[in-house]
């Protein structure tokens, strides 16, 4: 137990690390490389007795492959509006043990504030909670290692249209740059960081300590059919794999890495994937054919999710689903 708590201590978003060495961002991407996204809707918030995701879980990760996790924040409701949108000590130290144990593991980490429902809705009445918690995370992750990334905010949408979204990100970026100069910081395009509105992004030209992603989940009639939440919930048996839909993939992705290359931006491909109802075998070819595409193009990549919908890892089996961990990792020969 001693010797846990001190690894807590050493590599808590709140230890005395002298301030990270800029570490190109190019390279930071190369190094994000394969990942995951965990624990966005896991009780663990709530309380660490109910936490479907556990200390082995970053084990194994590592352990097959995957080299960093992107964990998807919902701070707003353990934020207190009467004392200055203040972040409730509990929460941040549910962050400061998955950002230590990720990193123990070997796991690079991108904090990804995950509130688009909330900023969606309503841009400008959230816009100090907003701004509030980047000046509360940057400064308590300021000593944090350059493993540590920040991403400003998860598929920004209807309310934020791309003008004040290119707005609402600069002035984010400003108050990270407070405490935290150099670390390296994903942004990505309105519209939910579609593909199709990345040339609408406005980044300040002379930060190049940026990782720009994007997300993608085309066709939507394939990868949510059956999603409740979705307009595809009454769908079904809907396959993947014609001639055409691959060449739309390579044609998107072909895009994308035009935009990159004239803008000199590394990406990452920060959410893709197809929902659990759709056929395995399709779900299968679409997973791998995005990742090789993927990586053959440079850009790093994060499956969405580890467990819950989408999923990579089946708790209630306890054990990894396997057709979708090798589309993504192809097992060792």
């Amino acid at each position: 137990m001693k010797s846990l708590l001190l690894l807590l201590t050493s590599l808590s978003c709140l230890s005395a690390f002298a301030q990270p060495q800029p570490l190109d961002a190019f390279e930071q991407n190369r190094r994000l490389g394969r990942g995951v996204n965990i624990i966005g809707y896991d009780p663990i918030w709530r309380s660490r007795d109910q936490a479907r995701f556990q200390d082995k879980h970053f084990r194994m990760l590592h352990e097959v492959g995957f080299q960093s996790v992107r964990i998807n924040l919902h701070p707003f409701r353990h934020m207190v509006q009467t004392n200055g949108w203040a972040l409730q000590p509990a929460w941040l130290e549910t962050l400061d043990w998955a950002v230590a144990k990720a990193t123990a593991h070997g796991l690079r980490v991108i904090l990804d504030l995950h509130e688009f429902n909330a900023m969606g809705e309503n841009a400008v009445a959230h816009k100090a909670q907003f701004l509030s918690f980047w000046k509360q995370l940057a400064a308590h992750c300021r000593a944090a290692p350059d493993s540590v990334l920040f991403e400003i905010l998860n598929e920004p949408n209807k309310t934020l249209t791309p003008a004040l979204w290119n707005q609402y990100l600069r002035e984010a970026l400003a108050i990270i740059r407070e405490t935290n100069l150099t670390r390296t910081v994903i942004v990505g395009p309105a519209f939910w960081n579609s593909v199709d509105h990345l040339a609408e992004l406005d980044l300040p030209a002379d930060d190049r300590h940026l990782i720009v992603t994007v997300h993608y989940y085309k066709p939507m009639p394939f990868t949510h059919q059956g999603a409740s939440w979705s307009g595809e919930r009454d769908k079904s048996g809907i396959t993947w794999g014609t001639d055409a839909e691959r060449q739309a993939v390579q044609e998107d992705f072909a895009r994308v890495s035009a935009w990159a290359k004239e803008h000199n931006r590394p990406i990452l491909l920060g959410e893709f994937g197809a929902y659990d109802k759709a056929p395995m075998e399709s779900r299968v070819r679409y997973t791998e054919f995005l990742v090789r595409t993927a990586e053959a193009s440079g850009w790093s990549w994060a499956y969405w999710q580890f467990d819950g919908d989408f999923i990579l890892w089946d708790m209630k089996r306890d054990t990894w689903v396997e057709p979708i961990l090798h589309a993504l990792i192809p097992p060792k020969k």
